[in-house]
């Protein structure tokens, strides 16, 4: 719950809070297998800080812990979006509110960027690695390459760089102390992961169905059910990666919102706690808002918002909870581990490039004109970030004073 209140910055900003806190300072995870967990969240479709809060949690208390720890990582971002999508909808744009969340942006882009910072100091051990993170920096930002091409292909070079390793074509199984689920799990491997397979498929599906019944199989709700539960299967690469589609249909195909309304939705979620990928919650709010059918827009968009974070978020538990155990069993695994060091080489260069690609927009707010106390806002919290190290809620709050002093200062 904490962690979810001060994790801002998106995922790059998120996994470098929850390495402070739980790595450095409460020592619940070693620095290895917090890298080991994160490498296989980075493979998997959905926001990696999010299955990674599951995994951790997993590992300390076993399914529960996955479950307790994926809830309230996330819900304090549900509620808190919840409410600026009622005040949005029903109150417009608040000059005030504009301004915290525009002073904000310089923060969030100097969080992104100490988090890129800390995370290559971890992870870039060597010139593989600094090269990998290089390449991938490079592909997506300048080629545009897909971001699960960029994954496979640095998973299938860590591979190869594995097996030719000593030790790497020895497959040990590992001890993971006090995880004798895990034990159980791989154990009766099939039985496990059809149980879970079944309990998230019910779970996941049946608020679809009951919306689809009561509001008929045409309604607004059955298609955000439908229609996010497709794209919370395809999110690979994280938010930025599906943000488009999800823009395309929901504004073309779908008319739930303008494109205007779209990108006030992602600012939005750009400044509060929580996954970018919240964003996918204002629009099933705007959609259910604007398309309420018999039932009043207040209800109607607060069903939908909630329907769309669940059909969103709990295909995720499934990936962890029926994955993690294999792949902790495979934790001393040569070349396993050599392939997923590797992509988190790979993945700095990407998050790089999504700290570079956020730095241009608050920069450069229109074509031809800078923003200097954006640019002065954003050093000033890197560096207190980088050498200081400042407290991130401190920062963020910080910010959003001056944005609101700013505001009744130019009247």
């Amino acid at each position: 719950m904490k962690l979810s209140f001060i994790s801002f910055g998106g995922p790059a900003g998120q996994i470098a809070i929850m390495q402070t806190e739980l790595v450095d300072k409460r020592r619940w995870i070693t620095q290895p297998r917090f890298l080991h967990a994160l490498n296989f969240c980075m493979l998997l479709p959905g926001p990696e800080a999010q299955q990674l809060a599951i995994y951790i949690g997993w590992l300390l208390h076993g399914t529960r812990g996955g479950i307790v720890a994926g809830v309230f990582f996330v819900l304090p971002s549900v509620c808190i979006l919840l409410a600026l999508s009622f005040v949005y909808a029903a109150y417009g744009n608040i000059p005030w509110i504009a301004a915290i969340f525009y002073e904000l942006k310089p923060v969030v882009m100097a969080i992104v960027g100490a988090a890129v910072v800390r995370i290559a100091r971890k992870s870039l051990t060597d010139r593989l690695a600094w090269v990998v993170a290089a390449a991938g920096f490079v592909s997506i930002f300048f080629y545009k390459v897909p971001f699960p091409i960029i994954i496979f292909a640095a998973a299938f070079a860590g591979w190869i760089r594995g097996l030719l390793s000593p030790g790497g074509r020895t497959h040990s199984a590992s001890a993971s102390p006090a995880r004798a689920e895990a034990d159980f799990v791989v154990g009766a491997p099939g039985q496990r992961a059809l149980r879970n397979g079944m309990a998230c498929a019910v779970l996941w599906w049946l608020p679809v169905f009951i919306a689809g019944a009561l509001q008929g199989w045409n309604g607004t709700l059955f298609k955000q059910g439908v229609f996010f539960s497709k794209a919370a299967v395809v999110t690979f690469g994280g938010a930025y990666a599906v943000l488009p589609y999800v823009a395309q249909q929901a504004v073309e195909n779908y008319n739930w919102l303008g494109t205007g309304q779209m990108l006030d939705g992602l600012g939005l979620a750009e400044t509060t706690p929580g996954p970018l990928i919240m964003v996918l919650q204002f629009v099933g709010f705007m959609g259910g808002w604007n398309h309420p059918g018999a039932l009043t827009p207040l209800l109607a968009a607060s069903i939908g918002a909630l329907l769309t974070t669940w059909v969103t978020f709990v295909p995720w538990f499934l990936w962890i909870l029926v994955g993690a155990p294999c792949v902790e069993r495979l934790h001393e695994n040569v070349a396993l581990r050599s392939a997923l060091s590797t992509v988190t080489a790979a993945v700095v260069g990407v998050i790089l490039n999504l700290a570079v690609w956020f730095g241009l927009s608050v920069i450069f707010p229109t074509a031809g004109t800078i923003d200097w106390l954006a640019v002065m806002l954003g050093i000033a919290t890197f560096v207190g970030l980088v050498k200081w190290k400042w407290d991130v809620l401190s920062v963020v709050t910080g910010g959003g004073l001056c944005g609101l002093l700013l505001h009744f200062l130019r009247g």
